[in-house]
């Protein structure tokens, strides 16, 4: 195996984690902006209101796009492991 597969495969785990974690942190950044505004608007500064909601999205999320994401993570250990066996 050259340095040029190691590279490859590294990059395609960057991108996996990229993949499975990028809609969980976007969502969860997009709530603590608006629980940052609706606090600012209302001067309710309760710090276990943005918690909760973040928890909620990033929960939802896993239940719509878990099968989703474990598959892709199965694909890529699945190939890691093929190249690791031909070694």
């Amino acid at each position: 195996m050259d340095t040029n597969a190691v590279v490859e495969i590294l990059r395609e785990g960057i991108w996996v984690v990229i993949k499975m974690a990028g809609p969980m942190l976007l969502l969860s950044m997009v709530v603590g902006i608006f629980v940052a505004i609706f606090q600012a608007v209302t001067q309710i500064h309760e710090q276990t209101l943005g918690f909760i909601l973040k928890m909620t999205v990033i929960i939802l999320v896993l239940l719509v796009g878990g099968g989703w994401m474990g598959q892709t993570f199965l694909d890529y250990a699945g190939r890691v492991f093929e190249l690791m066996a031909t070694l």
